[in-house]
């Protein structure tokens, strides 16, 4: 690939710690858009709130940042020198944990950037079920009302993590586009962090987007070397997102792990949090910005569509264009 795309990028992660370093995510694209992870089900209210305020505080001293109030910061129709120069910042919470029971914290999360949140992270909640749950009874009365909630502040409702049944009741609850910011297909790859085919088809249903991830286990493909391996995987679950709802409904959330040994400290100091199906596979590897754009000698995820027939203007889609479009629809301000 000859240049680096403009990329919205629905979600990655940096370690969950004050000493989260933001200059990691200049390992992307000027003039790119990212949503970084800020908590899940472990995460208190405070500690989320620390977080994020850390996070803005360094963003803003570095000065390639620019912090998302609306789409225009995120995804300018018009971009200028000084957005081409800069990244837009934004935050996901990937449980409803962090909110502490209290809906009213949508709002005030969302004054920090929270512009994407997911009910539940695996396991059941007082929100709804999650993935690995063997009990699948969708969401509960306040996980409804927290759908409902975003819907009015304007926060994308994510189904990634969620139980089959969860994902399905937010698509019939919501009132916007819904979201999986960082799902593949489980008819490629069968795996319980993947989802069924009725899934994908509820969410674009909504006028939604899947966003297809870069992590081995979710790929089939998590062997260290095979790094191009990874992004092709990724392009065959866009191509089968694609042709099962339309290219105006997939795009990018990489779910790359700037805490990756962290993470994979976790699977093998807390393996009840997780299941057979995470930690069978070895330590987990990701897809990072520069194997997804090209930049490393990989071949990237641009040249892997090109190669099966996606034009220019449906990979400027994938790339950031649906997520955009949605985000008009969903984001308030």
């Amino acid at each position: 690939m000859s240049h680096e795309p403009r990329l919205w990028e629905q979600h990655c992660c940096l370690p969950l710690l004050p000493t989260a370093d933001v200059t990691e995510l200049i390992r992307y694209p000027l003039g790119s858009y990212l949503s970084v992870n800020i908590g899940y089900s472990p995460q208190t209210t405070r500690d989320s709130l620390e977080l994020v305020t850390q996070l803005r505080r360094d963003a803003l001293t570095d000065g390639r940042f620019r912090l998302v109030h609306d789409i225009e910061d995120a995804w300018p129709s018009t971009p200028t020198a000084e957005t081409e120069s800069t990244i837009a910042l934004a935050f996901d919470l990937e449980d409803a944990g962090p909110l502490d029971g209290d809906l009213d914290n949508v709002e005030l999360f969302h004054e920090l950037g929270l512009r994407s949140l997911l009910p539940t992270y695996n396991h059941a909640n007082a929100a709804g079920c999650g993935c690995l749950d063997t009990e699948d009874t969708g969401l509960t009365a306040y996980g409804r009302n927290l759908i409902r909630t975003l819907n009015e502040v304007g926060v994308f409702a994510d189904g990634s993590h969620c139980s089959r049944r969860t994902g399905l009741d937010i698509a019939e609850i919501t009132s916007v586009p819904m979201i999986y910011s960082h799902s593949n297909f489980a008819a490629l790859w069968e795996h319980p962090r993947n989802i069924a085919d009725e899934q994908a088809k509820a969410c674009a249903a909504t006028g939604g987007v899947i966003g297809v991830n870069g992590v081995g286990i979710f790929l089939g493909r998590n062997e260290p070397a095979d790094r191009a391996g990874r992004v092709e995987a990724m392009a065959d679950h866009i191509a089968y997102g694609a042709e099962l709802v339309g290219i105006e409904h997939v795009g990018v959330g990489s779910d790359y792990s700037f805490d990756a040994d962290d993470f994979n400290r976790e699977l093998i100091e807390n393996p009840e949090s997780y299941s057979e199906e995470y930690l069978r596979y070895g330590q987990l590897q990701w897809t990072p910005p520069e194997d997804l754009l090209g930049t490393s000698g990989v071949r990237g995820l641009d040249a892997a569509l090109a190669d099966r027939g996606f034009s220019a203007a449906d990979r400027a889609a994938v790339f950031g264009g649906n997520f955009a479009r949605v985000a008009r629809q969903v984001w308030h301000g």
